[in-house]
């Protein structure tokens, strides 16, 4: 029978229970006391202490010393995250001071320290002897884990959830790699601690094979810092990311500072910034800081991929009637083909918009307030390339406002019809153009009447159809400024668009006359998957306009035919593809992207079709396929690969491989990244990364691990 007795009225003597503020348990089978006044626990014992519950096959107490033999198999747990087993114990009544032998401390259920012996010192030092430490599997046949730590003595500290070592030495399997004589690494239930992550191999092709040793510094509970030197034979570099959060906000720098044969006795670099704050009265602020030394600076160092730079200040705050945005830009092309001085770099723009739902009209009233300029460097009135449209120094600020009534109407028989009516009053300030207007202005009027048909089916299957034909008149007034095509020079025609006024992407273009949209579009919904919607739709117009480029599909008195769709099974497959087809079905614009996702991994690919348009800046078509994709081999290998090509000239712009090996104590990431692309600023390049990444020190990933296992 098993007995159940509070320590405080037997085990533990009042004197002693005058230091404790918690009240003990003991469980045990039997228990017993011997002649010489020793009070034993035997079988399936189980004692409670200030929140350390320990488990044991015998515990004998000492009334004259107070003292605790315990011998094992033990179990002690703390909390959640430490659990400590041995052969044998001598501890004190509130088991927090003592010696453990054939010890081994297992923290976070992941990290696992052996000992000859563990000294437990105020319930928050365990110094441990002759340790070894890993998160491998430890199998019973002798075979050594795949990595660990073997030290003369760690001390663990579990208040401050460190781990520091004494004549530590790392090994592979049973070969040692380095050693070190002080080591000190964070507990696995860390999230920040200062001191070295773990370093990364990068080899290019331009840069030689370098080493990247990161360094973290928490310089609070809210900042923190991140130094990596990356150090080859052709560059010394030093990266840098700050962090800080405050109580409405955080922000985010990242940075570098280069030195390197490719650029001799130049200093170069870039800084990149995020910022993201909660303002009074719902307002949020984000701010954002791109520069860099030099055009072919981040394409490499690999640090980004972008061709233009975008700084930027936003104060904005959206409510359920009202938008209010504020903006600030500063752009900076790294393209060869782009002039900073003649391109808009510095950019304002700013818009109000405002719901109105007037019982006496019914409906919905919209109010807008739009304004923008940009500024360029250059300070030329006219142009200086004869073969270029777009005046050097021309810069351009315009105001638009605009008033809009909604209403929608649903009829007998299922007809809704959706009406706005509506003006916009829109004025330019043109400066540094001798052949354009000063101050143009214009008000213009307009209105639109759609109507729908939505039919529903659900067969016998639980299949269900939605067939909706759709047709728009629409009629704009007035005549276009004659003011320069600064904004709306890429436009594209979809489904998103097919009922809009005016399918210019910016307010300085709008289309003008009367026109009628139809369109048809058909979802199917069914239980077992397969889902399905198709989009197929055309604009009528009363004249051209010359505008409207070539490939954008609008510049006829009849648009391209547009067709648009997606299908997906529910089981991994999606497919979704646009096109535009001429009148005599000739395909002017495509593309299409399909992913196959399957149980151990998925695969993906896109193909876009443009041809050749010299208003948009595009001497010639463009074809191009790109795939990517991944693929588990098995439970612990994942390969991954990239690749885009170009058709049309008919080689790889980029390609990729990547190599993952996972398990319970260690990650490896292997890549290769090769760009054949060229310009007087980036040179083609090959580039290695290889990874190493030790699991069990600091917070976890949270990724899906594999225990290997001891079998042969």
């Amino acid at each position: 029978m098993r007995l159940m007795i509070f320590l405080l009225l037997a085990l533990i003597p009042l004197r002693a229970l005058a230091q404790t503020t918690d009240a003990a348990l003991l469980v045990a089978d039997q228990l017993y006391i011997t002649r010489d006044r020793t009070l034993v626990a035997a079988g399936n014992v189980e004692a409670f202490q200030n929140g350390v519950r320990l488990r044991a096959a015998e515990i004998r107490y000492d009334q004259d010393t107070g003292g605790l033999t315990i011998e094992g198999p033990i179990t002690i747990t703390e909390g959640e995250d430490t659990v400590i087993l041995a052969d044998a114990a001598e501890l004190d009544a509130d088991m927090r001071n003592g010696i453990l032998r054939g010890a081994r401390l297992v923290l976070n259920q992941q990290l696992q320290l052996a000992a000859a012996q563990i000294d437990r010192v105020d319930g928050r030092y365990n110094q441990l002897y002759k340790t070894a430490v890993t998160s491998c599997r430890v199998c019973d046949d002798g075979t050594p884990p795949l990595w660990q730590i073997r030290a003369k003595r760690v001390v663990y500290d579990s208040l401050e959830q460190q781990l520091y070592f004494d004549e530590a030495q790392f090994r592979i399997g049973r070969v040692p790699v380095f050693w070190l004589p002080r080591l000190r690494l964070p507990g696995p239930t860390v999230e920040r601690s200062t001191g070295f992550l773990v370093p990364s191999v990068r080899t290019t092709s331009n840069l030689g094979i370098g080493l990247k040793i990161p360094y973290f510094v928490k310089l609070s509970e809210k900042r923190d810092v991140t130094l990596t030197p990356y150090l080859s034979s052709s560059t010394k570099t030093l990266e840098l990311r700050y962090r800080q959060a405050y109580r409405s906000g955080r922000i985010e720098i990242n940075g570098a500072l280069t030195r390197d044969d490719l650029l001799a006795d130049e200093t170069r670099g870039y800084l990149f910034g995020r910022g993201l704050f909660a303002l009074p009265r719902d307002f949020n602020l984000y701010f954002s800081i791109e520069t860099v030394s030099d055009d072919g600076y981040l394409e490499t160092y690999g640090y980004s991929d972008a061709d233009r730079l975008r700084s930027e200040l936003t104060i904005s705050r959206a409510r359920r009637d009202e938008y209010i945005r504020a903006s600030f830009y500063n752009f900076k092309s790294l393209r060869d083909d782009e002039d900073n001085d003649t391109v808009p770099t510095l950019v304002l723009d700013g818009e109000y918009e405002r719901r109105f739902f007037p019982q006496a009209l019914g409906g919905e009233i919209r109010t807008s307030l739009v304004a923008h300029s940009h500024n360029r460097i250059s300070d030329l009135a006219i142009d200086s390339d004869d073969a270029d449209d777009i005046v050097d120094g021309r810069d351009v600020a315009r105001l638009n406002a605009q008033v809009d009534w909604l209403r929608s109407f649903v009829m007998p028989g299922g007809l809704r019809t959706d009406t706005r009516l509506g003006f916009a009053f829109n004025t330019f300030n043109i400066s540094q153009d001798d052949t354009s207007l000063t101050d143009p202005s214009e008000i213009t009027p307009y209105g639109a009447i759609s109507l729908r048909y939505p039919l529903s089916k659900t067969t016998l299957r639980g299949v269900n159809h939605v067939l909706e034909p759709v047709i728009q008149l629409s009629w704009t007034g007035g005549s276009r400024l004659d003011i320069p095509n600064e904004e709306s020079t890429l436009v594209e025609f979809d489904q998103g668009n097919l009922l809009s006024l005016s399918r210019f992407p910016r307010a300085d273009r709008r289309e003008r006359g009367g026109m009628a949209a139809i369109g048809l579009g058909w979802s199917r919904f069914d239980p077992s998957g397969w889902d399905a919607q198709l989009s197929v739709g055309q604009v009528f117009r009363e004249d051209r306009d010359a505008d409207f480029t070539t490939t954008s599909g609008l510049n006829g008195l009849s648009s391209d035919f547009l067709i648009a769709g997606q299908i997906g099974s529910g089981e991994g497959i999606i497919l979704t593809g646009r096109s535009l087809f001429e009148n005599d079905l000739t395909l002017s614009k495509g593309e299409l992207r399909g992913d196959y996702g399957f149980r151990r991994g998925r695969i993906g690919g896109s193909y876009v079709w443009l041809e050749e348009d010299l208003q948009e800046d595009r001497a010639s078509e463009v074809s191009e396929f790109t795939l990517d994709g991944s693929y588990k081999v098995n439970s612990f290998w994942t390969a991954s690969a990239n690749w885009r090509y170009d058709v049309s000239s008919d080689r790889a712009a980029t390609a990729g491989l990547g190599l993952r090996y996972e398990n319970e104590c260690v990650t490896l990431d292997l890549r290769v990244k090769r760009s054949y692309a060229t310009s007087t600023s980036v040179e083609p390049s090959t580039d290695f990364g290889f990874n190493v990444g030790l699991r069990g020190f600091s917070a976890d990933t949270g990724t899906e691990r594999y225990v290997r296992s001891c079998s042969n």
